[in-house]
């Protein structure tokens, strides 16, 4: 077994990887050489892969997370391993090469997540379970109608839009999300990169509401083939309570579909109520849960 820093050419293996221990994730192969290829450098992200007999069999990432206030905040993203490999200590190498990475950068608490049923090894390894996630999933076929706005409300595609608007209506939307850190320090430059410049990003089915001269509600969606992930879908504050959330996520779904999605998949707080209710009114079903878990580094 070795474990080695990721290169881009590791892309195919990763995502084979990913498809198989969290189905439910949507990260194509092009978006996933570009994040190992050209991290954001604000970030220090830095990736690790387990290797046997030539086949990618574990990941695990690792960065200071700059789009919260929190200082000293870093995350240990999706480390898994492949299901015929565990019970090998590849898990245990593969986190202790992420946690000696953020302890170079001073961090001083780090959040991971995990599976729910692998929340024994997360708390024999240091962390405390935060909060949970849901997975859940929606069959396109048949697509979602188009619906039909109120007046004075446009639902508009990202194509031809100016970045820098839509994120703006993304930092105002995610004011008040729930989680275990405020999402209030995304700047503009990590933004783009990990947003606008995603090659995975569907600006023909990702739509934006427009009332009053203003862009007020966003559903960014990215797409691998026939699967899609809802990235993002919110309201700006004053603007909460129209169901422009759901209007936005229902035409995002109904181009989505008429361009080939088969399958869309999302993740919620478990807290986050008013957004699992746009979800199971629009058909979703959930097919997996996770949680947050959080450990101090010093």
């Amino acid at each position: 077994m070795l474990i080695r820093t990721a290169r881009p050419d590791d892309a195919p293996g990763v995502v084979a990887l990913r498809s198989l221990v969290h189905p439910y994730l949507v990260r194509g192969v092009a978006s996933t050489r570009q994040m190992i290829a050209q991290p954001p450098p604000e970030e220090k992200w830095t990736a690790w892969v387990a290797e046997a007999d030539g086949q990618i069999v574990g990941w695990a990432s690792a960065y200071r997370n700059t789009e919260t206030s929190v200082p000293d905040f870093g995350e240990v993203s999706l480390l898994h391993v492949h299901p015929e490999h565990r019970g090998r200590g590849t898990g245990t190498a593969l986190l202790a090469a992420a946690l000696a990475h953020l302890e170079s950068l001073r961090i001083r608490r780090v959040r991971t997540w995990v599976r729910t049923g692998s929340l024994s090894y997360a708390r024999r390894h240091g962390f405390t379970p935060s909060r949970e996630l849901r997975y859940s999933a929606l069959d396109l076929r048949p697509a979602p109608p188009l619906p039909e706005p109120p007046a004075g409300v446009r639902l508009l595609p990202l194509t031809g839009l100016d970045p820098y608007q839509i994120y703006l209506l993304d930092v105002a939307a995610a004011a008040g999300e729930p989680g275990d850190v405020p999402v209030d320090a995304t700047s503009y430059a990590y933004w783009r990169f990990a947003s606008w410049e995603n090659p995975g990003l569907d600006r023909d089915a990702s739509t934006v509401a427009e009332t009053d001269g203003a862009l007020v509600a966003l559903s960014l969606v990215k797409r691998d083939g026939d699967r899609m992930w809802s990235d993002f879908t919110a309201t700006r504050p004053e603007y909460r309570g129209r169901g422009l959330a759901r209007l936005t996520k229902q035409t995002a779904l109904h181009r989505a579909a008429g361009n080939g999605v088969r399958t869309a998949y999302t993740s919620n707080d478990e807290a986050n109520a008013p957004m699992l209710a746009v979800n199971e009114r629009l058909g979703y079903r959930p097919v997996a849960s996770g949680w947050s878990c959080l450990r101090d580094l010093r």
